[in-house]
C-alpha cells in the first residue's frame, strides 16, 4: 500500500527517478541517528544528465528553478532509498544547500533555488519547510546547472 507520500507524489504528476550511484569516493547518503545526510544530487534522470550549462549564459532562471525541482526529485529519491522505502517517515527537511553554475553577475540564486524549495512542500507539506543556502559558483561538476544537497530527519 502507497504511503501519503507516495500517494502525494501521484497527486503532483510526480515520479521519482532511480536513485543515483555515487559518480567518485563517497556515499550517496549517510545515516546518522534519526538525520539522513544526502549527498549532492546534480540534474540526473535516471542516468542522463539534463539541463546541463551555466545560468545567465546557457540557461535562464527558469531552467535553473527546473534544474533545481529535478535535483530536489534525486534528494527525495536517495531518501526513499535511505528509508527503505518509506518516505512516509520522513518528519522534517531541515536544510537544503544549493549550488547555481552561474556567470559571476548572477544575483538570483534564490529564485534558482526556489525550485526546489517549492517541490519539498509541495510533496511533504509543513514537514517541507526548511532552512537553506542558495548560492552561486563558477562551475558544478558535469557541467550541471545546479546541484543541492540536503539533509532529512527521519523517524523510527
Amino acid at each position: 500500500m502507497a504511503g501519503i507520500v507516495e500517494a502525494r507524489l501521484k497527486d503532483l504528476g510526480l515520479e521519482l527517478p532511480d536513485a543515483a550511484a555515487p559518480v567518485a569516493n563517497y556515499v550517496p547518503y549517510t545515516i546518522s541517528g534519526n538525520l539522513v545526510f544526502v549527498s549532492g544530487q546534480v540534474t540526473f534522470w535516471n542516468g542522463e544528465l539534463k539541463l546541463p550549462g551555466r545560468i545567465g549564459e546557457d540557461l535562464s532562471v527558469e531552467d535553473g528553478s527546473e534544474a533545481a525541482r529535478l535535483c530536489a526529485l534525486n534528494l527525495i529519491a536517495q531518501v526513499k532509498a535511505a528509508t527503505g522505502g518509506d518516505l512516509d517517515r520522513v518528519s522534517q527537511v531541515i536544510r537544503l544547500g544549493g549550488f547555481v553554475n552561474c556567470v559571476p553577475e548572477f544575483t538570483d540564486q534564490a529564485l534558482v533555488i526556489n525550485g526546489a524549495s517549492n517541490l519539498m512542500f509541495d510533496v511533504f507539506q509543513e514537514k517541507g519547510r526548511h532552512a537553506r543556502a542558495a548560492v552561486g559558483c563558477p562551475v558544478l561538476p558535469l557541467g550541471a546547472a545546479v546541484e543541492i544537497d540536503g539533509i532529512f530527519e527521519i523517524n523510527g
